[in-house]
């Protein structure tokens, strides 16, 4: 249920809508302070009201990001699946500790590249 919810208030923030209603409160905001010579009370309407915005904001993105992460995730480790020559070892390489995926990743640098060799790129090798 609370997948459902986080979908729908994402779809709703992100719509352009939602965008051009930001502007027009922040512009009706700005309109009202000639008229409420620019109280604290008018600032501390736009500063309460955009830091709860933003609180929030920063919850539903990062909500968005884990499930964007964990889909892209599922679709790379059945491609290593369904390629033949593929190492199997760093399937969920991203649910297991640090330093057990950096070895994963020494390992298929020294398979692909030789034991002594590491890639260099090729933006910053040496011009022969």
């Amino acid at each position: 249920m609370t997948s459902k919810i986080m979908r729908a208030i994402v779809q709703v923030v992100s719509s352009s809508r939602t965008t051009i209603g930001a502007f027009l409160v922040v512009a009706v905001w700005a309109c009202f302070g000639p008229a409420m010579h620019f109280s604290d009370t008018w600032q501390l309407l736009i500063n309460s009201t955009s830091s709860i915005v933003t609180l929030l904001m920063c919850f539903v993105l990062n909500n968005t990001q884990k499930r964007d992460t964990t889909a892209i995730n599922a679709k790379l480790d059945a491609l290593v699946v369904a390629v033949e020559m593929a190492d199997n070892r760093i399937i969920g390489v991203e649910h297991r500790p640090e330093e057990v995926a950096a070895a994963l990743h020494e390992d298929i640098v020294a398979e692909v590249f030789g034991s002594d060799s590491a890639p260099i790129d090729p933006a910053i090798a040496p011009k022969a």
